[in-house]
């Protein structure tokens, strides 16, 4: 079970706060999908959005860039898409006989990757270089991506059709996978009433960048979070949980023949950095074991391959975290 949490305490997080009362104002019935794009952003890190079509994904991330005062471009994904789409290309200028870098769309602080898993295998791999290095290669030069850099890549569970499969490698990239599902009846409720409104005032949302929380302070309480205390006894459960998804079968006899392959040492890193960044949003200088229990199953759930026999039971590596965080315990 998770432990009560402490009282919020007093940090300088105050336009954070304002900036997920925002959010949530204009994205209704997805506050933990808000959550985790806060946390995303906050541990600079990736994150694969799955969800039916009409769940507000890229409503959430233009408020997001609104609210920041940031940079935001969507990419729609298709099988004819090219690397140079995404990254950008060399223009040749017959004024100066020389050839010019013009920057794709990746070239943003915060990146949409609308159906990743449309695209093809070369398109993936320039998106690669580009979550993983901050930068994209062109032509054998390289050239820096701009901060922060956030991509979250939405996939369609009901779709498969002209689908490419994310190899391993690239989902590995990516610091949490999060499902979204349909709001309640009261929530849907008031999305009506918000779109109205939004009708009535010739508005989206809002289309002007909006004061509040910059990319300035973002990366100010990037380096807070890291400043956060974390106890020795927190780091060692961090590394039992993922070693367990390794060979669950020590801690559940029936996770046995589950698991082809664990998670790799990023997931360590990713439980860390988001376990931080979830108690920074909650206003606490330390993490708690709460916070790593709450970000273990997004951090997890893309990294643990299952075995081709749990796949036909219809088995998830949902279950498998699930178990393991009943199993594990903080020593």
């Amino acid at each position: 079970m998770t432990p009560a949490e402490p009282a919020p305490r007093e940090i300088a997080q105050l336009p954070l706060a304002a900036l997920r009362r925002r959010m949530e104002a204009r994205v209704l019935g997805q506050e933990e999908f808000i959550e985790h794009m806060l946390i995303a952003l906050l541990a600079g890190g990736h994150l694969l959005v799955e969800g039916v079509p009409g769940l507000a994904k890229t409503r959430a991330v233009k408020v997001l860039g609104r609210c920041l005062k940031a940079s935001f471009h969507r990419v729609q994904f298709t099988p004819d898409l090219l690397p140079s789409d995404l990254t950008g290309t060399d223009i040749f200028r017959p004024q100066t006989g020389e050839f010019e870098f013009r920057a794709g769309p990746i070239f943003h602080n915060l990146v949409l990757a609308d159906e990743i898993n449309r695209a093809s295998a070369k398109v993936q791999s320039a998106l690669l270089e580009a979550m993983e290095e901050r930068q994209v290669t062109v032509a054998e030069k390289s050239w820096p991506l701009p901060e922060p850099f956030l991509v979250m890549a939405t996939q369609n569970p009901i779709e498969q059709e002209g689908a490419y499969p994310l190899p391993e490698s690239q989902l590995d990239r990516f610091l949490m996978k999060t499902r979204i599902s349909y709001p309640s009846a009261e929530q849907e409720q008031r999305i009506l009433e918000l779109t109205r409104r939004e009708a009535s005032a010739g508005a989206t949302g809002g289309s002007k960048a909006e004061d509040g929380y910059s990319v300035e302070e973002v990366m100010k309480d990037r380096a807070r979070v890291l400043e956060l205390h974390l106890a020795e006894r927190l780091e060692r459960y961090i590394v039992e949980l993922v070693r367990a998804t390794r060979a669950p079968e020590k801690y559940d006899g029936e996770l046995a023949g589950l698991v082809s392959y664990g998670a790799s040492p990023r997931a360590s890193i990713a439980l860390d950095r988001c376990g931080r960044a979830r108690a920074y949003l909650r206003g606490r200088d330390f993490v708690t074991p709460g916070d790593i229990q709450a970000v273990a199953p997004p951090v997890l759930r893309h990294r643990i391959i299952l075995t081709y026999e749990a796949e036909a039971e219809g088995r998830s590596s949902e279950e498998v975290v699930s178990r393991l965080l009943d199993c594990v315990a903080v020593s």
